[in-house]
């Protein structure tokens, strides 16, 4: 009687047990097979489900710049793109310039930007052929900027100032040699408004002339920009080009400013940074980078003849412009819209381009609010004109 009712509960017990063997098949290797077929809703479920389906990433610019900083090897192709300001700043006491003795200074303002791509309603989403359109639209579209948003001025940003206040010009020749331009990265941030005020006119007092009036700057073009690493068979011939395509103003409302200033519609620059910790020259010995960058861009300690590393290096790294104080090489190759593809290359240029083109629909008034939203005075110098 004991045995019967001990029988009875290993079997009522055995009942309430998952049957595992009917649920999921037996290894390869393995003689067991379900005893049982699975429940036909089971199966039903099974047929009609789809395949998980993988998400495009979309990365910041702060996102995209954190991953490829821990990337040591250089990384060739687009490593950012964004959009370009151009603005001058007149003298001061100077309220009126009508000619490049009246300007102080020459700025470009570049604003990082994702990928047009990566932010489309039309991008690719995650089916089988998703790498596949991928891969179709980095043949140029990985230079094209996604559109800046309006009235948001928490953006990161870079204002680096030109040596000579003008842009090397591609078809000029110094002794045989292409025209090459110092500049400086005079401010780096994260709020455009701070910029604004920085940018700002201003009013201060000095002990010999009294109170002297600074103007605002004004700005003299606005486009997309692209910086990209080239295939380098050799460490030796590896390269960063910085190239621009400009959407305002129009061709047809280009002027004296643009011309004085060395704008051109598009042109593409070799772009250089200088070691800060290299003897001579104008090192700023206040620039620290992280030993990644000096390692691995600047070759300290197995690359040049210092043992800093080289004294000049491509900017190979977007990272390395988001340091006040780096010294830059701008190196003129190629201008013009031919140049610029054949400086970027697989298309990019030709995107850069036809993107700069598209943006010509927008108002002055839309580009102000892409930088600090719709307050200050819209600048006479984007129609080309001095005053």
């Amino acid at each position: 009687m004991v045995a019967t009712t001990r029988k009875r509960a290993e079997q009522e017990e055995a009942a309430e047990l998952p049957d595992n063997l009917t649920k999921r098949p037996a290894p390869g290797d393995s003689s067991l097979k379900p005893t049982s077929p699975a429940p036909e809703e089971e199966l039903e479920g099974e047929e009609d489900s789809e395949p998980p389906t993988k998400k495009v990433k979309i990365e910041t610019p702060e996102e995209e710049g954190e991953r490829k900083e821990e990337e040591n090897a250089r990384q060739p192709g687009t490593i950012e793109r964004g959009h370009i300001y151009f603005f001058f700043r007149p003298r001061v006491e100077t309220d009126e310039p009508s000619d490049l003795d009246d300007v102080k200074n020459l700025h470009m303002l570049l604003v990082p930007e994702p990928p047009k791509f990566s932010v489309a309603d039309d991008a690719p989403t995650s089916t089988d052929d998703s790498e596949k359109d991928m891969e179709m639209l980095a043949q140029g579209a990985d230079a094209v900027p996604a559109a800046a948003e309006l009235d948001e001025s928490r953006k990161h940003y870079r204002l680096i100032t030109l040596g000579k206040k003008t842009l090397p010009n591609a078809d000029s020749r110094r002794g045989g040699r292409k025209e090459t331009f110092w500049a400086t990265v005079t401010a780096v941030g994260d709020d455009l408004d701070v910029l604004e005020e920085g940018m700002g006119e201003k009013t201060y007092e000095t002990k010999t002339r009294g109170t002297r009036h600074d103007p605002p700057a004004r700005l003299a073009a606005r486009g997309c920009y692209a910086l990209v690493n080239n295939e380098a068979p050799k460490v030796s011939q590896e390269t960063t080009y910085f190239g621009y395509s400009l959407s305002h103003p129009a061709p047809s409302a280009f002027g004296p400013v643009q011309t004085a200033l060395g704008i051109t519609r598009a042109a593409a620059f070799v772009l250089q940074a200088k070691n800060p910790q290299a003897s001579g020259g104008l090192t700023n010995k206040d620039v620290h980078y992280p030993e990644t960058i000096m390692d691995n861009v600047f070759g300290k300690g197995t690359r040049g003849r210092d043992p800093t590393g080289l004294r000049f290096a491509p900017c190979s790294k977007p990272q390395m412009l988001d340091y006040v104080g780096v010294e830059l090489l701008l190196i003129a190759v190629r201008g013009g819209e031919s140049g610029l593809e054949e400086s970027l290359g697989e298309g990019r240029g030709e995107a850069l381009t036809e993107a700069g083109e598209l943006d010509e629909v927008l108002s002055v008034q839309e580009i102000f609010r892409e930088l600090w939203g719709e307050q200050g005075e819209i600048p006479e110098a984007l129609s080309g004109e001095w005053i």
